[in-house]
């Protein structure tokens, strides 16, 4: 419990500090990312349980990744991350996860994610700022890939890759667990959101 009250502090830090710097009130933050202004002003005061869809949002908005949120400042060169000491973001009801493992630094971060889907299981993904791009590595299993209504099978040892300012889901396919590394590639800069 004291670990997932850290965390909260973190990102209720990091989102303060970022829309700070992009120079957005709460109202305009509200409007961009399109989160309610309560669930904004309770985030920024370590309230509430945002879910990943809300972080997304708020990244893709303020021209951040989603461990640049629930991330404090790295202090090693070398990071080392064992996913079980990492939180799933997402979890489904039939058993599948999304871990955020890590984000590299400089001014095109990478984020690293491991997730496992159980079959049929899915995880619609709204689209994201421009320039975003993802990469889908299956380990073991099947998973099906749907980019703006597209279906495409991605089987262990294949990976796919799209730009990410369209519709995509991540769907478990087959009889058994589908494992699979995503980076998701982030453009350079802050995000310019009319």
């Amino acid at each position: 419990m004291a670990e997932t009250a850290a965390a909260l502090r973190t990102v209720a830090h990091n989102v303060k500090a970022a829309r700070a710097r992009a120079g957005l009130s709460l109202d305009e933050l509200s409007r961009r990312a399109q989160v309610s202004k309560g669930a904004l002003v309770a985030l920024e005061k370590a309230q509430g349980n945002p879910n990943l869809a809300t972080l997304v949002r708020l990244a893709d908005t303020l021209g951040i990744s989603v461990s640049a949120l629930m991330q404090g400042s790295p202090e090693d060169r070398v990071r080392v991350v064992s996913a079980d000491a990492v939180a799933p973001l997402w979890t489904g009801e039939r058993g599948s996860e999304a871990r955020l493992m890590l984000t590299t630094s400089g001014p095109s971060p990478v984020e690293v994610w491991r997730w496992r889907l159980e079959p049929g299981e899915e995880y619609p993904s709204h689209p994201h700022q421009g320039g975003v791009v993802e990469t889908v590595s299956v380990t073991s299993g099947r998973m099906t890939l749907v980019v703006d209504g597209a279906e495409h099978t991605v089987e262990a040892g294949q990976t796919a890759t799209f730009d990410g300012d369209t519709t995509h889901t991540y769907r478990g396919a087959g009889t058994e667990g589908c494992h699979l590394i995503m980076t998701v590639h982030l453009p350079p800069g802050p995000a310019a959101t009319p």
